[in-house]
């Protein structure tokens, strides 16, 4: 059964920037350190991110976030979805046009322009294609950024909640939850390194 999983890294108070993101500085100030995980060579930390690049059937992502890991000083072959691991899943871009060029040709790039609902449901059907081919199940990821991931808890689309917790106060930024409907979390699972605690939730 392919689950939907929003996956995302955050800081103590609840950001997944730091102040003022933008082109040029895509975390925003001080928001590298929610990744440093990513890069790290503790066994643990690598564990997981490798878990979770190879689950992933399909990966959704906004917009913004298209534009930043699309740009020129986005991904390459060292660095990419899944850090250093570089996974190569489908990945469906919710945007209200697509982009009149793509850097990185090499990946499998779907821009759906309905809705984000709209997205998730393609991304469903490319991850349940690769479980096919590939003989394992296989899920969506919902990587971001912040307003994806937020709007997709908020819609009642996402089963798993995994969340990276850097341990990092960033004092303001792009907050991951800003309201909305109450959603009850059951806890699977938590992973502790020097660099994140990884918790991983059920959302009911």
């Amino acid at each position: 059964m392919t689950r939907i999983i929003a996956d995302i890294s955050v800081s103590l108070d609840g950001f997944v920037t730091g102040p003022d993101p933008g082109p040029d500085s895509a975390l925003g100030a001080g928001g590298e350190a929610l990744h440093t995980w990513a890069f790290s060579n503790d066994p643990d930390d690598r564990r997981v991110l490798r878990e979770g690049t190879v689950r992933s059937g399909a990966v959704v992502l906004g917009r913004r976030l298209f534009d930043v890991v699309d740009g020129p000083d986005g991904w390459d072959d060292t660095i990419g979805y899944g850090a250093a691991e570089v996974g190569k899943p489908a990945f469906v871009v919710v945007t209200s046009s697509p982009p009149e060029s793509v850097r990185l040709t090499d990946l499998d790039w779907t821009f759906v322009t309905t809705g984000l609902s709209d997205a998730v449901a393609a991304a469903r059907e490319r991850a349940e294609a690769a479980s096919a081919d590939s003989g394992k199940d296989l899920d969506v990821v919902l990587m971001g950024g912040g307003a994806t991931v937020g709007s997709a808890i908020e819609a009642g689309l996402v089963d798993v909640l995994s969340l990276h917790l850097a341990p990092v106060v960033l004092g303001a930024g792009t907050p991951l939850f800003t309201g909305g409907t109450p959603r009850t979390l059951v806890q699977r699972s938590v992973t502790s390194t020097t660099t994140a605690t990884h918790l991983i939730y059920d959302v009911l």
